[in-house]
């Protein structure tokens, strides 16, 4: 399929697939991003933290997973979103899809820390330890150390075409583990309570707790985007630091 030269550049999104074109736009898009986060971290963490009331069986204590649920969910999308930057870096050879899932891979791995060290605060009052070899716990482990993985493994190979295949590779075959987060309280008789939210069922929480997740998740999502954008700006000026662009693009910022 090739692009239509007569459609507006910001509909083609073919356009954009060059680090050229792309390094530009994410630039414009970052403070966006950033300030959305912002805002709404401020007012999930207000709602949350302040006006939403306590539980009824877990006390004030439920309040981390405000902090826990959003920061799960993320570890788990981005590492899907990784996995689909992958695939098109191996079907479309493209340098900035590699990129993008390198970009992603540090967020990724903070969030997936988060949910283990919030949840790991969330269990000791409730389960009595901090630590359990539960199913849903366990498989997150397995994602935090495919991140890490996925990190340690690209940034080891010098050459960068084989960085971004090798890496490609472990992110698709990694994917495979976050159903198995998902869907481990269903599949195996756990600890981990269900989920709160649910399409079939809807919610169980309080309006205003439920809002406070909303906006929280929502700034989870918004950060990720804008620390991506930041990191694949580097990632380019590393990758494309030979061409011409980017010499004249670093010389303009010297003077």
């Amino acid at each position: 399929m090739k692009p239509n030269p007569e459609a507006p550049r910001w509909l083609n999104l073919f356009h954009f697939a060059s680090p050229l074109q792309f390094y530009p736009l994410a630039g414009k898009l970052l403070p966006f991003f950033a300030t959305l986060a912002t805002l709404l971290a401020i007012a999930g963490l207000w709602l949350g933290f302040a006006l939403a009331p306590a539980d009824a069986q877990q006390g004030e204590g439920y309040r981390i997973i405000f902090l826990h649920v959003p920061t799960s969910w993320m570890a788990m999308f981005i590492y899907i979103v990784m996995a689909f930057w992958s695939v098109m870096h191996l079907i479309l050879r493209t340098r900035l899809s590699a990129m993008m899932a390198q970009a992603l891979a540090p967020t990724g791995a903070l969030m997936a820390f988060l949910s283990l060290v919030t949840g790991a605060l969330w269990g000791k009052p409730m389960w009595g330890t901090y630590w359990v070899w539960d199913a849903r716990l366990t498989s997150m482990l397995l994602l935090f150390f495919l991140y890490l993985g996925f990190i340690a493994l690209t940034r080891s190979i010098d050459e960068p075409d084989r960085a971004d295949k090798a890496g490609s590779v472990l992110a698709i075959v990694g994917v495979f583990n976050v159903p198995v987060i998902y869907f481990s309280v269903k599949w195996w008789n756990t600890l981990h309570q269900g989920a709160s939210i649910s399409i079939e069922k809807g919610s169980t929480m309080a309006t205003t707790m439920l809002i406070a997740m909303l906006l929280m998740s929502f700034a989870a999502w918004m950060y990720s985007i804008a620390t991506a954008l930041s990191r694949v700006r580097t990632l380019i000026l590393l990758r494309e630091g030979h061409t011409r662009w980017v010499q004249e693009l670093i010389a303009q910022g010297a003077k």
